[in-house]
């Protein structure tokens, strides 16, 4: 029998947990060729997530937890779960089962075709607020054309599998901001998606607000391509053509005129706009440097406090 190893980040999960595992354990009832095993990462949770997961697996041997000492995000969280499975494919998925496991039997019969890796393909229900199906949208079409991996529109999802030889791969990747999404892009292999509707959290909340909705944007885009750097510098090469041009016409035009330059109102808007240009530009450096500086030191992703195998 092969085994299937499921990988779910939990970070105050603890309304969902028992009932994720019941859902793909009912899944996995109805495939008699495959074992499975689900490893739960309490990625620092507040709440009494960990005390159901030591129920949970106190009463089923495929129940498997790592805890860690503090939180350290769901990239990390995902990655942890990769480094200790031992089945033949790893599925990573979402705990408040917005990704439905009843997805999980279509995924295992791509990966026998011979792909390497399933992602998954979202779309959100009508229910989902229009800003958040926009700005989804709109984050993944600029991390294509900013960075160098090739993300589909709602294929950006965690929930995906992944051959025991790619995740073998994975394991060996030791960057400090981790941005599986793209890395799973980056690696090749054999990919194919699925479509799928994201269902609603059934407990708790996302932890995910606008701030780290961002946070990763800019993870994703840095991570990938020094296309910002570009940018960067052409805009600087852009408006100081601009500004010799501008004000050189300006300038012969009050000599030929002999009109006062004041220069008062302009002088003072020309400070402040190229100021702030520097100051971006300064900011996608130091985008740039931080990584390097976090990099050299090469803490680990995650720490762990306690897991049960």
């Amino acid at each position: 029998m092969k085994k299937i190893s499921i990988v779910i980040p939990a970070h105050n999960e603890e309304g969902n947990v028992a009932l994720v595992h019941q859902k793909i354990k009912e899944v996995f009832d109805g495939l008699s060729n495959y074992d499975f095993e689900i490893i739960f990462i309490n990625d620092g949770s507040r709440d009494n997530t960990q005390q159901k997961l030591e129920e949970l697996s106190a009463k089923y041997d495929e129940v498997k937890f790592i805890e860690f000492s503090r939180n350290f995000g769901h990239q990390p969280a995902v990655k942890a779960g990769m480094d200790n499975a031992d089945g033949n494919a790893v599925i990573s998925m979402d705990g408040d089962l917005q990704h439905p496991p009843e997805l999980i039997p279509e995924m295992i019969q791509k990966w026998e075709e011979g792909f390497d890796i399933v992602y998954t393909i979202r779309t959100y229900p009508k229910q989902i607020s229009y800003f958040k199906r926009k700005t989804s949208d709109f984050f993944y079409k600029i991390l294509s054309s900013l960075s160098d991996v090739n993300l589909t529109k709602g294929g950006g999802s965690d929930f995906r599998l992944m051959d025991a030889n790619t995740v073998e791969v994975m394991r060996k990747f030791n960057e400090d901001d981790l941005f599986l999404r793209g890395l799973t892009s980056w690696m090749g292999f054999k990919q194919t998606g699925i479509d799928f509707t994201a269902n609603e959290r059934i407990a708790g909340e996302s932890s995910y607000n606008l701030k780290k909705m961002v946070t990763f944007a800019f993870t994703g885009i840095t991570a990938f391509s020094v296309k910002p750097l570009y940018i960067a510098a052409y805009l600087g090469f852009l408006f100081s053509a601009l500004s010799v041009v501008g004000y050189g016409f300006y300038v012969i035009y009050s000599f030929i005129a002999k009109t006062e330059i004041s220069g008062w109102a302009s002088l003072i808007m020309t400070i402040v706009f190229f100021g702030g240009l520097q100051l971006i530009i300064l900011g996608i450096m130091g985008i740039y440097l931080g990584k390097i500086f976090k990099q050299v030191k090469e803490r680990p992703n995650y720490i762990i406090k306690n897991k049960n195998f």
